[in-house]
This record gives C-alpha cells, structure tokens and sequence, in this order.
C-alpha cells in the first residue's frame, strides 16, 4: 500500500506563540487552577501507563484503587474532569507508587 503525503501549508499570517509549558495557561486558566489542572492530566496519563503496563483489567485495576470498574473506565478513558488532585494522588499510592511534589 502506498501512503499519499500531502504537504503542509503554513498560512502567512500565522502567528506562532511560544507555550508557557502549561496548556491550560495557555488556554487563560488562572495559574493556580491551570497548575492543578496540569497535574491532575499528569497523573490520570500515568495511571492510564501504569493499568496498561502492569496488563491489568478494569475490574483487576478496580481492585487494586480500590474503587469501581465504572470509575477505571473513566480513568482510561481520560476523564480527568471527574477525579480530584487528592483522589488522583490516592489512587496512586495504592497501586504503590511513591508520590512526590516540588516546587521550582
């Protein structure tokens, strides 16, 4: 099978803004919400890493959280809107991963 590649068009009046390392204050969340926001996507990412690393099911995954299988599906399917900083925080430390924050 042959893949066709369509070039790309830059638009001239395009205007490419540097990302301050945070989508959501880029998007124009107050940096305090968009700090929280970045790490409750961070987490609910390497959660979704770690169910599929360890190959478990929802149902193993639910056991192992310690909560329903209906809320693993919203886990995988990244819902982070549904899950707070803390319960992302204590999901992770009951399937034994150490937590740590810092500051820069």
């Amino acid at each position: 099978m042959v893949k066709k590649v369509i070039p790309l068009v830059a638009d001239a009046d395009a205007v490419v803004t540097p990302s301050s390392g945070n989508v959501f204050t880029d998007l124009g969340f107050d940096p305090g919400e968009a700090a929280v926001m970045g790490l409750r996507a961070d987490l609910i990412a390497r959660l979704r890493v770690l169910v599929q690393a360890e190959g478990w099911t929802q149902a193993q995954a639910a056991e192992r959280f310690g909560i329903a299988q209906s809320r693993v599906s919203d886990l995988l399917r990244g819902k982070w809107e549904k899950f707070s900083l803390d319960m992302l925080i204590t999901l992770a430390a009951r399937a034994g991963r150490k937590i740590e924050l810092a500051v820069a």
